[in-house]
């Protein structure tokens, strides 16, 4: 290997997770290099050359300047994605095809770079039925699921299970009077379902008659389980109703993890469960770029440090 040099840092302005993440790696005297891919082509450039030994030449932003064969490795989080408002709508269709593939392609391919996760990896990943199957797979209970456009198949199944939640298979930008919001996961009956099911994809899942959540962040090696109280079906819903305790996994949720995460050929991941009455861990989801910071606070855990070690590569 190369001598180790940056950690790349991929995402928006706005992300405390990374502030907290660069703080903490700028106090070990561990360069970092951060951009957006929102700032190019402004405030970003790059040039590389396909050789023998791979990828090879530079990527600039205001401040840096990076070695590409020398990256040590990339923690990508939440990247704005290519914008070019200049250009009329054609053009600029055209030219963010070219962004992604072009300065995407070559972040992609970095050699000798350990990826937190690798962006290709984060899109397989996110797909909710491929991380359902997998989560089979990989011996996690799964809560009955069906992902339909057919009306009569989803009365079916609330009619059978009675209790049923529905969610998102995805959650862009949604907006309600200029306002930005998310679809929020909501119990659903059968008399509710019509024919405007039919309209597009949705995704019915039997709901667990809860006492609990668990949210389990791996980063590397290290795995952080917290225990998530609160009176909410989706807890994500009210920060200020949740209280949090440190909990250990269950036998074999471990191994679970691991081979749900080789199977994505991810090095993190934020796990959500969870938990029944009668102690059962249900896999909810697994996010591949999910949100772990705010937890640290109120448990003690170690988890800027850990991902800080991960990014440094350093051995633990």
């Amino acid at each position: 290997m190369t001598e180790l040099g940056p950690v790349l840092v991929v995402t928006n302005l706005d992300d405390p997770t990374a502030d907290l993440v660069i703080d903490e790696l700028h106090d070990r005297g561990v360069p970092v290099v951060r951009f957006d891919s929102g700032d190019f082509p402004a405030t970003l450039s790059f040039a590389a050359r396909i050789t023998p030994h791979g990828i090879q030449g530079s990527l600039t932003t205001p401040t840096r300047t990076a070695d590409l064969t020398q990256i040590r490795s990339m923690y990508y989080r939440r990247p704005s994605g290519f914008a070019f408002p200049h250009l009329d709508e054609q053009t600029a269709r055209f030219a963010i095809t070219q962004a992604r593939y072009g300065l995407g392609g070559v972040i992609a391919s970095l050699p000798n770079c350990l990826y937190v996760n690798h962006p290709h990896r984060i899109g397989d990943a996110e797909f909710k039925p491929s991380g359902l199957a997998a989560a089979v797979q990989s011996g996690f209970h799964v809560p009955a699921t069906v992902i339909t456009s057919d009306p009569i198949e989803a009365r079916r199944f609330t009619s059978h299970y009675q209790s049923v939640i529905y969610k998102p298979l995805a959650t862009p930008l949604y907006r309600l009077d200029g306002v930005s919001s998310t679809v929020e996961v909501r119990t659903v009956t059968t008399d509710e379902i019509d024919d405007s099911v039919s309209g597009t994809a949705h995704l019915f899942q039997h709901c667990i008659d809860k006492t609990a959540d668990v949210r389990v962040t791996v980063m590397g090696d290290r795995i952080f389980a917290v225990r998530i109280d609160s009176d909410l079906l989706d807890w994500r819903t009210d920060y200020d109703k949740l209280t949090y305790s440190v909990v250990e996994l269950p036998p074999g949720t471990e191994e679970s993890i691991r081979a749900y995460l080789s199977h994505f050929g991810l090095v993190f991941g934020a796990f959500d469960f969870a938990i029944d009455k009668l102690g059962q861990w249900w896999f909810l989801e697994c996010n591949p770029s999910g949100q772990w910071a705010w937890m640290e606070p109120d448990t003690g855990l170690p988890m800027v440090s850990a991902m800080a070690d991960l990014l440094e590569r350093k051995r633990t």
